[in-house]
């Protein structure tokens, strides 16, 4: 199994996960989900590994959940799920896959646990904010 980020570029967290694993020495296959969309077999298998939910994985702010009445704590994960399918923005990202498990990475950190290979050097958010260090992976 290859390293694979679900990445938004215009995402500061998403590029700073992205940055953590090429600092590793691996380039993963990047599939921007918001041009390629989702499936629902696709969803259900990342939540399922992940450990998240529909309800969990939404991305709340900066996307259109609110307007869609999806924010409602009535709102079944079908539901969501839906939406998400329609509306791809409203999965929260970036998820990322190795051989070592599934997780969402916000923060960026949560990448950490997943690399394959060490950091070869300091990663740094764009800010120049000190992400992890080589030694922070292990």
């Amino acid at each position: 199994m290859a390293t694979v980020i679900f990445h938004n570029p215009d995402c500061g967290t998403s590029r700073n996960v992205l940055a953590i694993i090429r600092a590793s020495g691996t380039e993963p296959t990047v599939i921007e989900y918001l041009q390629t969309g989702w499936t629902e077999p696709q969803l259900l298998a990342l939540f399922a590994a992940a450990d998240l939910t529909p309800a969990t994985a939404l991305r709340t702010s900066k996307s259109p959940a609110e307007r869609l009445g999806l924010m409602d704590p009535d709102v079944t994960d079908a539901t969501l799920l839906e939406a998400m399918l329609r509306h791809p923005i409203l999965v929260n990202r970036p998820i990322v896959c190795t051989p070592k498990g599934v997780a969402l990475c916000r923060p960026s950190e949560n990448v950490l646990p997943l690399l394959e290979k060490p950091l070869t050097a300091p990663v740094y958010k764009e800010d120049g904010t000190l992400i992890a260090t080589p030694d922070a992976a292990d």
